[in-house]
This record gives C-alpha cells, structure tokens and sequence, in this order.
C-alpha cells in the first residue's frame, strides 16, 4: 500500500474521498447549484447498476456521482487530479454511458434528458486562468445557434482566476485546493470527510480496494515479465545463443520471481486481509495453479506456523 495514499491522507479531491462525501446528496446538492448557478429542488442518486449496459463497462468505468433532479435532467459529477491528456474524449465518453443508461430499448430519443457531464480539476485543462469552461454544442457557421441536444460539458478548475462566480463557489474551489474552511459550506464538507475518515467500516472498505488494485497491478507486472522472458528467449535463439544455458539461467530466475510473487501474496492475505490460513491456502493454491499440500508448505513457512525447528 505504500504506493497509494492511507484513508487519512485522502482528501476531497481523491476520487474514493469525494464519492463517499457527496453520495450523501445534502453535500451535493448544493455544489450542483453553485457551480451550475440554478436552483434545484431535489435530485436523487441513480444507482450504479443502471448506469452499466453490455459493452459500456469494458473499460471500467463507473458512474460514482450519477444524479436525477426533480425535472428529470441528470448530472454526472467526478474529480480529476493528473492532466492525462484526454480530459475532452473522456467527457465524450462519460456521456454516451449516461445516454445508454437513459435510453432503454423502445423508448423514443427524445426521451433523451437534459445532461451535464462535470469535472473538477485541480490543474487548468485550457490555460486561459477559468474558474469554469461551460460548453454546449452550437452552429460554427451561426455561433448563436444552438444545436439542441441538451447536452452540458463543464470543466471546473480550482486553480482559476478569471470569471465570475459566486462566493459559496469560491469558498469550494479553495477548499478543494488546500483544505481552507472558510465558511459554513467548507466546513460542513470538512466534517464530513473527518467523519469517513473515522469510520470503521469506509476504512475496511478503503483497505479492501487498495489491496485489490495492487494485487491487480501486481499481476500485470507479472505478465508483463513472463512476455519480457519469452521474447528475450525468442531473441537470443534468433541470434544463435545457446538455448539450453540461457532456458536454464530463465528458469532459475523465473522460479525464484515465482517464489516470490507466491510469498509476497500471503503475507498480503494474511497481514492486510486478515485471512486464516486455510483460506489463504486456498487462494494461493487457484491463484498460483498449486496443488495443495505445496501452496500448504508455502504458507506454513511463510507464516511460521510451525514454529521453530
């Protein structure tokens, strides 16, 4: 986990932080209306699992902040903090999700909602100093003309200067910037992230994704070795390398980094997951392709079960 940030060292900017604040509509709400300047009655959170349709969730993206209001127009709210250079395609892509999710077999376009697509980066997409980049779709040939489909893009920037926003706004931004509570919104936000960061439960929560997303960067390093070795492999034959040394020098290596990746595994379910060695056992021995009295030795020695000799 050393690679992530501990749950005490989040802040509303990180995407778990935000999420978990804001699905608590009270919170979001508000935000919604300053940064769109209008007055919403009520809005309600769509869950997730409508907001999923085959094909739309290969690239794993998902909808943390998907919000109806009263009037029927949906609201697609995330945070952003590394200029990945697709910020704009992105935002495309976000919408044809929402578009997905509202369009049901049968049902006529124009049943299509009102739409806003909206992320708040800590860094200036566009270099023009904005607070705010609002945009719709509009006629090149007649700029007054709009195209009508409803559809809203806006990029909050809260390291902006220009523009003319409202005050709640401003005291937002900063404290999404630096954690400044300058009046009742910012520290109402403030609370309410001292109070993730106090729970139990969001703590295993938080714990459990972090592990999850490590053990998942982990095997794709490990398949991306395994591919460094076959290729290398490939090579040196092609060049006329002794086979049998160098596959034997490769297996050596491959089996020590095997060795590894299996006892770095358990001391991850042991000591972040808290499993018992039985189920660790288990895990390691599907995860590795082991029979099971080998990945019980793994184990038993890893852990010291045994005790001592």
């Amino acid at each position: 986990m050393a690679d992530r940030k501990t749950l005490d060292e989040l802040t509303l900017m990180d995407d778990y932080m935000f999420a978990q604040v804001m699905r608590d509509t009270r919170h979001l709400k508000p935000l919604l209306e300053y940064i769109l300047q209008i007055k919403i009655k009520k809005i309600e959170l769509i869950e997730l699992q409508k907001t999923k349709k085959e094909g739309y969730d290969s690239k794993g993206v998902r909808l943390d902040l998907y919000v109806t209001d009263d009037a029927g127009a949906v609201y697609n709210v995330e945070v952003q903090t590394s200029n990945k250079r697709n910020l704009p395609k992105r935002m495309r892509y976000y919408q044809s999700i929402i578009d997905i999710s509202i369009l049901t077999p049968g049902m006529e376009y124009g049943s299509l909602k009102k739409s806003f697509v909206i992320f708040i980066c800590n860094y200036d997409e566009y270099g023009r100093d904005r607070y705010l980049y609002t945009f719709e779709n509009t006629c090149r040939e007649e700029p007054d003309l709009k195209f009508g489909d409803e559809s809203y893009k806006v990029v909050v920037n809260t390291k902006g200067k220009k523009g003319d926003i409202n005050g709640h706004l401003r005291e937002i931004l900063e404290y999404l910037e630096d954690g400044s509570v300058t009046g009742d919104y910012s520290r109402e936000l403030d609370e309410a992230v001292k109070a993730v960061k106090s729970s139990e439960e969001r703590r295993l929560e938080y714990m459990l994704l972090v592990t999850r997303d490590n053990e998942m960067r982990a095997e794709g390093r490990a398949e991306g070795r395994a591919e460094g070795r076959a290729e290398g492999i490939a090579e040196g034959r092609a060049e006329g390398i002794a086979e049998g040394r160098a596959e034997g020098r490769a297996e050596g290596i491959a089996e020590g980094k095997a060795e590894g990746e299996i006892i770095g595994a358990i001391k991850l379910y042991h000591d972040e997951l808290g499993l018992v060695p039985e189920e660790i056992v288990s895990r390691i021995a599907a995860r590795f392709s082991l029979r099971e009295d080998a990945a019980k030795k793994y184990v038993e020695e890893t852990l010291h079960l045994n005790g001592p000799d």
